[in-house]
């Protein structure tokens, strides 16, 4: 079965590529997140969100986070 010259160029600029950031000092790591996409996700955040709104601090807690919000900034 005859390998695809696309295919292994592609694994070469990668291996070369990592080769470069390893020679920079740095190291690939990978981690899994959340997926923010899926229905569930966004269900959780919805009923968090509820949550907190509905909560006895809601204004101080919205004036904490207005308080050190980059998009204040401006």
């Amino acid at each position: 079965m005859p390998i695809r010259s696309n295919s292994a160029s592609t694994r070469l600029k990668a291996r070369n590529y990592r080769a470069q950031l390893r020679a920079q000092g740095l190291r690939l790591i990978q981690i899994w997140v959340p997926d923010v996409r899926t229905p569930a996700f966004k269900a959780e955040a919805h009923r968090q969100s509820l949550a907190v709104a509905d909560s006895a601090g809601d204004a101080e807690d919205q004036a904490f986070i207005d308080a050190v919000s980059a998009l204040n900034d401006e």
